[in-house]
């Protein structure tokens, strides 16, 4: 007798509420469970038939400041295990990463891995920006999706992630390995993005549980890495790189 596969129960994290809410509806129309909204829980709808539960699946749109902050935690908390993807184009630019399968136009890839107990992670990222696919990559995510990509494709990730496996959009790719290539690391990632953001050194080092000079420490490899004069400049040259 064949075994059913419960449906996944995911949780959608985005700091718009109408983009929210969109998000939502239509991962119910894909008869997702869906148990909670921007991190804090919501009453099921009608439509999916459930009462709720702990999420196996959490979507989070690295582009907002919401979805910024979880993919942080996430990799600050340290047992995020670094996936790896593959996909036609990534294994054609490079060859080390390997190519353990197809799905197509996209990939969805079961290689070793967990996600150390915790809700599997998808994210929604843009391929503009290979600094949200860095933070991803650093949180352990197991599902890379474009943001401006066909709205079938989240659901496909959705799946794969639930079951252990990995998803990358073709579309993605170049990207992905620019952010691999990138000159910053992940840490130096947030803290140049929270001090673009206007976050003062105290406000930094309050939100990713650091030192003062720690984070100055970072402001500075940061700066010096991308051949900038000063925090300003290393902002701006980030910012067009589409690193912050």
């Amino acid at each position: 007798m064949s075994r059913v596969q419960a449906m996944p129960r995911v949780q959608v994290i985005h700091s718009s509420g109408v983009l929210r809410s969109a998000l939502v509806a239509l991962l119910e129309r894909e008869r997702f469970q869906v148990t909670g909204s921007a991190g804090f829980p919501r009453a099921s709808s009608a439509s999916s038939g459930t009462t709720g539960g702990p999420a196996t699946v959490t979507v989070v749109d690295g582009s907002c400041p919401v979805g910024a902050a979880h993919l942080e935690r996430r990799s600050l908390q340290g047992s995020a295990k670094e996936p790896t993807y593959a996909t036609p184009a990534l294994a054609a630019a490079r060859p080390g990463l390997g190519l353990a399968g197809a799905g197509g136009g996209h990939s969805g890839i079961g290689l070793a891995g967990a996600s150390g107990g915790r809700a599997a992670l998808v994210v929604l990222a843009g391929a503009e920006h290979p600094g949200v696919l860095r933070l991803a990559y650093a949180a352990g995510a197991l599902g890379l999706v474009d943001r401006d990509g066909a709205a079938g494709h989240l659901a496909t990730a959705i799946r794969l992630a639930a079951g252990g496996g990995r998803y990358v959009d073709d579309g993605l790719a170049m990207s992905l390995l620019r952010a691999m290539d990138m000159p910053l690391s992940p840490r130096e990632v947030r803290v140049l993005s929270r001090a673009a953001q206007g976050d003062s050194v105290a406000e930094i080092a309050r939100g990713l549980c650091l030192s003062h000079g720690t984070v100055r420490n970072y402001i500075a490899s940061a700066t010096r890495k991308v051949g900038a004069r000063n925090r300003v400049d290393a902002i701006r040259i980030s910012r067009a790189a589409g690193w912050v």
